[in-house]
């Protein structure tokens, strides 16, 4: 059982298991909305159960995802595209330990001028 809340936690939830890796997205859009990169850990929507979700609001961010963040802290929480049956989760709101590694970046093609990526994960320039 894995465990996440926004910061003030007004979102809080429990999912029975995420994916062991973490895909981060370098992408325009995912920077604004983060304030950096978008870091996620993904599970299938139907294993993430809620203990309180009175903070979560959704923003459809585009015709095909949408992005859930809390109303009150602004924390940036889930990723979900409209047909899918998966969510992708923030891995920088799970509690520790998480036991997730980096798996692969991705958009690095659109990443900001301001950093390198040096991990050695592979880097995939459009997904």
């Amino acid at each position: 059982m894995v465990n996440g809340k926004c910061d003030c936690g007004k979102v809080s939830f429990q999912v029975e298991e995420v994916r062991d890796t973490v895909t981060v997205c370098h992408c325009s859009q995912c920077r604004r909305t983060s304030g950096h990169v978008w870091a996620s850990t993904h599970a299938p929507y139907e294993k993430v159960s809620f203990t309180a979700d009175e903070g979560l609001t959704w923003y459809s961010s585009s015709d095909f995802a949408k992005r859930g963040f809390c109303k009150f802290c602004g924390s940036s929480l889930f990723y979900r595209m409209n047909n899918e049956e998966g969510i992708a989760i923030a891995a920088g709101c799970l509690n520790e330990p998480t036991n997730l590694h980096i798996g692969k970046h991705i958009f690095v093609k659109d990443k900001g001028d301001y950093y390198e990526i040096t991990d050695g994960a592979p880097q995939i320039q459009r997904f």
